[in-house]
């Protein structure tokens, strides 16, 4: 048991360094990047929706295909690809790059380097689903399939996308700050209230 965690962690420590070495160039904007998402300074999560309010309403008012609205967003990520390591240097400057922004750099790129392992273990539970208890697999796609359509018919896509982005991006700073943590407490509580309720009800 030792030794396969031994193993898994040297593992991590690899991957984790293969990626960094990757993202080197982009060490510095990931650093600001990661400042903004959460929330080091009060006016960050304001700017951050109104960043996004304003990219949403460009593409609204200029109602791109669906074809056009992929391949300017593949045409931005090229662009910023060969640009940003390019720039970011002279811009933030290389040589300021202290112990402490490389430790968060190390940070964020085993944080990063997690979640990649996270999404893939869960989609391998799921194809273990599917081959253990192929009906309990093929009720859950149905249903959850079922209920994802049903809420796109009902929400504009547009508007859809845009509250899913803005979720996402807000929510590194939801979690450092414990904001959600604390409406999940809150919701515990309200629950455990009504079962005690209902059980003084049922006596």
């Amino acid at each position: 048991m030792a030794e396969g965690d031994n193993r898994s962690s040297n593992l991590l420590a690899v991957e984790t360094a293969n990626l960094e070495e990757h993202l080197q160039g982009w060490g510095e904007v990931m650093l600001m990047a990661d400042k903004v998402l959460r929330w080091e300074r009060a006016w960050f999560p304001p700017a951050i929706m109104g960043v996004v309010s304003l990219l949403f309403l460009i593409i609204y008012y200029l109602d791109p295909s669906v074809l056009s609205g992929v391949s300017c967003f593949v045409m931005f990520l090229c662009l910023a690809d060969y640009l940003v390591p390019i720039l970011a240097p002279r811009i933030f400057g290389s040589n300021k790059w202290t112990t402490e922004q490389q430790q968060r750099f190390h940070e964020i790129c085993y944080n990063l380097v997690k979640t990649r392992r996270r999404a893939v273990g869960w989609w391998k539970r799921l194809f273990s689903l599917k081959e253990e208890k192929p009906k309990m697999y093929f009720m859950t796609m149905i249903i959850s399939l079922a209920a994802v359509a049903w809420v796109g018919q009902q929400v504009h896509n547009l508007l859809l996308t845009y509250l899913i982005v803005t979720f996402v991006l807000l929510l590194p700073g939801l979690n450092q700050h414990g904001i959600i943590l604390k409406y999940i407490g809150m919701a515990k509580r309200e629950i455990n209230k009504l079962l005690k309720q209902k059980e003084k009800k049922n006596e």
